[in-house]
């Protein structure tokens, strides 16, 4: 999968680096790339020389604003590391419930998962609505409050087409696919059937992981963005 890629001790919270905020539109990008969303050419980092007080020079580089939106960011994606890393215990399989009831033991990777995503749905709402008068914004995501009607029904008043539209426009059909299935799959976990989340569909989330990122991303750059 896409983590064998990573350089020894790499984390799945590695998915954020090298990403920052754009100067000019607040996309996401990389460093020594174009900007995908206003084409702000790539940049080129410098050190400098800073004298302290005392005259002790030091040399500094440039630092950049990372492109996460805060710190638990980095904490769902470790999260989700750990749970799929952990080594199971008997416990984990669900011996008291019957078997035709259980969930698969790591079926909580799912629901961090989503938990993360909806976080950043919010996000992309947040920054697309920037320039929309506050009193407005925070009354239409009190309005559409779930993230299935904010990826339909709120999405469509806002940009004009929904989310799986978006991804699929932008080339990521696949992710789009998956998403939908994850969502039927979380949803019908919370309304009793806890059996829905297998080990195949949690197999694909995580083998997807990585593309899902790169899509959200491509999304926010297409639809949040303010250049200058």
């Amino acid at each position: 999968m896409w983590f064998d890629d990573l350089p020894e001790g790499g984390s799945w919270a590695s998915l954020w680096h090298g990403y920052i905020l754009c100067g000019d539109c607040s996309g996401i990008r990389k460093v020594a790339e174009d900007c995908p969303a206003c084409k702000s050419p790539a940049l080129l980092p410098k050190r400098h020389l800073i004298r302290l007080e005392g005259g002790t020079e030091v040399e500094v580089a440039d630092a950049f604003m990372g492109a996460e939106a805060r710190y638990e960011d980095w904490v769902y994606l470790m999260m989700l590391e750990r749970e799929w890393k952990r080594p199971l215990v008997d416990a984990d399989r669900y011996p008291g419930i019957a078997e035709s009831n259980r969930p698969a033991p790591r079926a909580a990777i799912v629901l961090v998962f989503w938990s993360y995503f909806e976080t950043r749905i919010d996000r992309l709402f947040r920054e697309g609505m920037r320039d929309v008068g506050a009193a407005i914004r925070e009354d239409l995501l009190r309005r559409y409050a779930s993230v299935g009607a904010r990826l339909d029904r709120l999405y469509r008043i806002v940009f004009g087409a929904t989310y799986w539209s978006d991804l699929s426009d932008l080339g990521f059909e696949r992710v789009a696919t998956l998403l939908q299935y994850i969502q039927q799959r979380r949803n019908e976990f919370a309304h009793g059937q806890p059996a829905t989340i297998d080990e195949e569909i949690i197999n694909d989330l995580v083998e997807a992981l990585k593309d899902e990122h790169e899509a959200w991303i491509a999304v926010f750059n297409k639809r949040a963005t303010h250049p200058r």
